[in-house]
């Protein structure tokens, strides 16, 4: 394509272009260079926004993106909350059988045995950490009076009740009594990962690249989980599991992220929000799986294999030609978008979009800079959004694992409420992309956390006696906090630069998983004061949701490409008619209100 200056001197010669253009897609290529080169739009440079538009913003090429990023996301909540039912604690007593020494103890029953040996609770079960220290055979004659008998910690280890779980962390490294804390504990372990990892990979994206990045992930996923299968001791699981996490951490930003960066800006909430109901089908295969599959080796390895299909499909996913552009690789954002125009079926403009069209759109003026996370806070008004978005996501975390770990189940089976549990986040993501296009995300965040804010505050007062309302408020309460969820996703995608937006998602992750980690300990409050903890989670929610009406609103903006276009005023895109008059073409520009 010939270069801008001699192709559109005026709009003269824009209209003799015309005369020879085979199509209108040509048409508005050399009437965008000509608009430019004249000056009669006051935009400076190109916008990515622009071209991708003009190529199909949204088609074809965007749903596959969408549907080959699907499978690993789907793999992410498995493993996210994989611990409930690796480390399920079956019921347990002492091991009794080094008793039988083959004198009056080897001739009772098992149930006399039990009797004689292990003390029972108030509901008659036996206890699970105690044993008699010497067999009580008077009590086979009157059961009443073993309260006050000498008892001491299992001496031979424990027995399992296996008809739930045939095997779990716990029955295998016998994680019970006074270690019980440690199934607990590989939760914090996997989540600690998960939050280096969300610093690291958010750093390694935006200097190597979305693609690069993602196969990574995939990679280390796969071998830590795998290997984490057969670890033969608690600590070698431990950290195979704080490395799982840690690879996970790419593939749950680089998937957003390039869902995001290729659509235009009409249907960012589109792709966002339907591209996060892969996590509620993965949370619900979770309960299926756990359900067919009781071994905790076995289970692992089930909910890893899918990567081993993305890790096939990952040569079909594009780079984002955002991220190429913003950083000077033009030529491969050419590549990237020519396939854009063919799966799309636009080839008619393919011939136009030549390597001097990519070149006028605006990159960042320091595109060889490396951006680091100190570049978060290097700026006033990117110091303050780091701030406001660090304390939104914190709260949004904080609140969500906060109300999941202190629901009670609805008297059903484990694996049946960790489904319903899943399956209520399916009715509140499709309420979010109703509410984030019509309200906006601003109001959206807020409203969500508030309102998830005011159904615990409610439950505080609500008498336990009124279950069933208790429950019906919980529920509501645990909706809202998933589409609050949803929406700080989408959201914060949008907020932050191109340059630094890995970055950036990689802070707030890190923040996320804080509050994940958090929440736990907030629930053991309940031993200084019942109602504390619901307490502390209703004021975060509260605090978090005002905070976010301080961000500024994103629907229907551009996507800051620079740290420039947050430092200074954001205007909605320049949207240009051209009408055909009397032979004369007429150029109308129309101009966004601040946000």
């Amino acid at each position: 394509m010939i270069r801008l200056k001699e192709k559109a001197q005026s709009f003269n010669s824009v209209l003799l272009c015309r005369e020879q253009c085979s199509n209108s897609a040509s048409l508005i290529v050399y009437t965008l260079y000509a608009v430019f080169y004249a000056g009669a739009i006051s935009m400076g440079e190109m916008k990515f926004e622009t071209i991708l538009e003009e190529i199909g913003g949204f088609g074809p090429f965007q749903i596959a993106i969408l549907i080959l990023l699907s499978v690993p996301r789907i793999v992410l909540p498995c493993h996210f909350l994989l611990n409930n039912f690796i480390a399920g604690l079956p019921p347990h007593r002492c091991d009794i059988s080094t008793l039988d020494d083959g004198g009056l103890f080897g001739n009772l029953t098992q149930e006399q045995r039990l009797t004689v040996s292990v003390p029972v609770r108030e509901d008659g079960e036996p206890k699970s950490c105690e044993m008699f220290a010497e067999p009580q055979f008077q009590l086979l004659a009157n059961r009443s009076s073993s309260a006050d008998l000498p008892t001491v910690q299992c001496q031979s280890g424990w027995v399992y009740d296996n008809s739930t779980f045939t095997s779990t962390l716990a029955t295998e490294w016998d994680l019970v009594c006074d270690r019980k804390s440690l199934t607990k504990t590989t939760s914090t372990i996997f989540f600690f990962g998960v939050m280096f990892g969300a610093i690291t990979f958010g750093y390694l994206c935006d200097k190597y690249g979305r693609k690069s990045t993602l196969l990574v992930s995939y990679i280390m996923a796969i071998v830590f989980g795998f290997s984490s299968a057969f670890a033969n001791s608690y600590v070698l699981f431990a950290v195979l599991r704080f490395l799982t996490g840690f690879g996970l951490t790419g593939i749950s930003g680089n998937s957003i992220v390039l869902s995001i960066e290729w659509v235009d800006t009409g249907h960012r909430s589109f792709i966002g929000v339907i591209g996060s109901l892969a996590w509620s089908a993965g949370n619900m295969l979770l309960a299926g799986f756990a359900f067919m599959v009781n071994d905790w080796r076995t289970l692992i390895m089930t909910v890893t294999a899918p990567l081993g299909f993305a890790v096939l499909t990952w040569w079909w996913i594009p780079e984002s030609a955002r991220w190429l552009l913003a950083n000077g690789k033009v030529e491969k954002a050419h590549f990237y978008l020519e396939k854009c125009l063919k799966f799309n079926k636009r080839e008619k403009l393919s011939s136009k979009l030549k390597l001097e069209t990519l070149s006028s759109i605006e990159v960042p003026e320091e595109q060889d800079k490396n951006y680091t996370y100190l570049h978060l806070i290097k700026t006033p008004k990117m110091r303050q959004l780091t701030l406001l978005t660090g304390i939104v996501w914190y709260g949004v975390a904080s609140t969500y694992y906060g109300i999941s770990l202190n629901i009670s189940g609805f008297g059903l089976n484990m694996y049946l409420t960790h489904f319903i549990y899943a399956a209520i986040e399916v009715p509140a993501k499709l309420m979010v992309y109703c509410f984030v296009n019509i309200i906006g995300r601003r109001k959206c965040q807020a409203g969500t956390l508030l309102l998830t804010g005011i159904c615990i505050g409610i439950n505080i007062f609500i008498p336990k006696g009124l279950w069933h309302l208790r429950s019906a408020i919980a529920i509501l309460g645990k909706g809202l906090s998933e589409a609050s969820f949803t929406t700080v996703f989408l959201y914060t995608t949008e907020l932050y630069p191109t340059v630094i937006r890995q970055n950036g998602l990689g802070y707030t992750s890190f923040i996320s998983r804080l509050g994940v980690s958090v929440a736990p300990l907030v629930l053991l409050l309940e031993d200084v004061w019942t109602l504390l903890p619901q307490i502390i989670i209703c004021s975060v929610a509260i605090i978090a949701g005002l905070v976010s009406l301080l961000l500024p609103e994103t629907l229907n903006v551009r996507l800051p490409e620079t740290i420039d276009d947050i430092e200074k005023p954001r205007y909605n895109d320049v949207s240009s008619h051209f009408i055909e008059s009397s032979g004369v073409l007429e150029l109308k520009s129309t101009t966004g209100t601040k946000q």
